[in-house]
C-alpha cells in the first residue's frame, strides 16, 4: 500500500487496477465463480440474483473480503444502506486499506447527510491513496460544512 500512497497520479492508477485484481482473486474458483456470477448479475441490473451469488460467497468464504465489498455494493444499488455499511465494515475489518470500500462507505454516509462522518471517511482514502481524484472533489467540497474551514 505504501506503493500506492506514494506514486504519481499514473502510477497510482496502474496500482489501482492491479491491487483490484489481487482483491478479487479468493484462492478458490468456485469461490471466483461466484464473485463472477454476482458481478455479472449485478452489471445486468439482476440485483436479487447478484445478492444471492455474494451471500452464498460470503457463507462459504467469510474471510474472502471482496464478497462482502460487493454484496455491499449490491445492498447499495437496493438502497439498503444499513446492510451496506454493515458489510462494508466487514471488508474494513478483513482489509482496512479497501480504498474502494472506504470510498463506498464515504458516498453512502454523504448520502445519509452524515456529513462529517463523510469527510472523515473520504479523508481515510486519500491517506491510503492520496491522488484519488473523486475522494480529493468530496473532500474539497464537503470542508466547509464538515469542519467549518475553506481552506
Amino acid at each position: 500500500m505504501q506503493e500506492l500512497h506514494d506514486a504519481e497520479p499514473v502510477d497510482a492508477k496502474r496500482i489501482e487496477r492491479e491491487l483490484s485484481l489481487m482483491w478479487r482473486r479468493s484462492g478458490s474458483a468456485s469461490m471466483d465463480l461466484l464473485l463472477t456470477r454476482g458481478q455479472d448479475a449485478l452489471e445486468a441490473g439482476e440485483i436479487d440474483t447478484a445478492i444471492g451469488h455474494f451471500s452464498a460467497l460470503v457463507d462459504h468464504a467469510p474471510d474472502f473480503a471482496e464478497g462482502w465489498h460487493r454484496r455491499a455494493t449490491a445492498f447499495y444499488r437496493q438502497q439498503e444502506y444499513g446492510l451496506a455499511v454493515a458489510d462494508l465494515g466487514r471488508t474494513l475489518t478483513l482489509n482496512p486499506d479497501h480504498f474502494a470500500a472506504l470510498f463506498g462507505l464515504a458516498v453512502i454516509l454523504e448520502t445519509l447527510d452524515q456529513e462529517e462522518e463523510a469527510f472523515g471517511a473520504y479523508s481515510r482514502v486519500l491517506e491510503v491513496y492520496p491522488t484519488h481524484e473523486r475522494a480529493q472533489e468530496a473532500v474539497d467540497r464537503l470542508r466547509r460544512t464538515a469542519t467549518g474551514t475553506s481552506l
